[in-house]
């Protein structure tokens, strides 16, 4: 669990955030409602890098590293946008609704995972991505920290989350999706010619987009099941399922 210190700077972290985004919508954002644009930012041969125990990344350097990804999703985002929803119910509707849910949520997930010394790499639309480093010596031990963070994510950041939409806005909760997977990556400079972004490129990313497709579930694959530590409680199972087409594991802790 958080501590009541790490609640408070999520808190204050969402509370901020939502600010910042009211303030920007009042200021034109409402004229997204018609037309979103997006700028990319520039990039040269050597990029400083979210990529953990990767702070540069080289455009003529292969590396090849081991990592756990994580991704959490918002479940039915793009469902909000035809959900518009009663004034008796809330006070605000569609994209300016998905925005301040996305404003609230990812800073508030990224911090949570900066707490468990993880590192967001990016953020997708309505989640994001990322990743732990995985060592020889210390695998048993990054496995428990992401599944701690996986579970504060779920157990503590969500309903944090959802209470202040609530009390600001009066939007109905959030659901999330979390997935997991283990696997080494490419860490490298991909894109045009001086528009390059580092990047993590292996089959973690892929089925941890995958697995995060679930409602307020956290699920991974069979790779990191296989490696995960035995404990002497016994207080974690794994729940077979398919996802997409991929076999996976619900995560589910015993009730005591």
């Amino acid at each position: 669990m958080l501590t009541n210190d790490e609640k408070n700077q999520l808190k204050g972290i969402i509370s901020d955030s939502l600010d910042k985004a009211e303030e920007h919508w009042k200021n034109g954002g409402s004229l997204l409602e018609e037309s979103i644009t997006r700028e990319d930012s520039a990039s040269f041969k050597v990029q400083s890098s979210n990529i953990p125990g990767h702070p540069m990344v080289q455009e003529d350097k292969t590396i090849i590293d081991e990592f756990i990804a994580l991704v959490m999703d918002m479940r039915d985002s793009s469902n909000h946008l035809t959900q518009d929803l009663s004034s008796k119910v809330s006070r605000v509707t569609r994209l300016e609704r998905i925005y301040y849910e996305t404003s609230a949520l990812l800073p508030a997930v990224e911090q949570t995972i900066k707490f468990g010394k993880g590192s967001v790499t990016e953020y997708l639309g309505d989640g994001i991505l990322s990743f732990f480093k995985v060592d020889k010596d210390n695998t048993h031990k990054i496995i428990r920290e992401v599944y701690k963070v996986a579970t504060n994510i779920m157990d503590d950041t969500l309903p944090i989350v959802n209470d202040i939409l609530n009390e600001r806005y009066s939007l109905p909760p959030l659901e999330i999706g979390i997935g997991l997977s283990m696997s080494k990556a490419l860490v490298t400079l991909m894109g045009l010619r001086g528009n390059k972004h580092p990047k993590a490129f292996g089959t973690c990313v892929f089925k941890a987009t995958k697995l995060s497709s679930g409602k307020n579930e956290i699920l991974t694959d069979e790779w990191l099941k296989d490696r995960w530590p035995s404990s002497s409680t016994g207080k974690l199972r794994f729940k077979s399922k398919s996802i997409k087409g991929m076999k996976a594991y619900l995560l589910e802790r015993k009730k005591v």
